[in-house]
């Protein structure tokens, strides 16, 4: 499945006025990095995929269209899935500003 690109655009128009902002084709998505840390993707399964806080992880899934990115049967703190019917306009602009905050407070990736 590719990613929705309307999607996309939504992020696009949420933070096109970002510094150090780029965007980059992985994991069948398109993420969106600052300073070279993910921060949020239009992903190739469907809906959103976030970075956060890996302490505040359980917080952000008390909402019942978010729950934690699955990798081999694991579920991984700091990486969360937000379904598409969790997506209005204001939760989408919620869940970027917490994705892009927590990358901006990463150190830097080397270019």
């Amino acid at each position: 499945m590719a990613y929705d690109e309307d999607l996309a655009d939504r992020i696009r128009e949420l933070t096109q006025n970002q510094d150090a902002l780029t965007e980059k084709r992985m994991f069948g998505g398109l993420a969106f990095l600052v300073n070279g840390n993910m921060a949020v993707a239009a992903s190739g399964q469907g809906g959103l995929m976030l970075r956060v806080d890996p302490a505040l992880s359980e917080e952000y899934v008390d909402d019942v269209h978010v729950t934690r990115m699955e990798m081999r049967g694991r579920e991984l703190d700091g990486w969360l899935r937000v379904a598409d019917e969790g997506l209005s306009d204001a939760a989408l602009a919620r869940w970027v500003d917490v994705g892009t905050s927590y990358a901006r407070s990463l150190p830097a990736k080397p270019r």
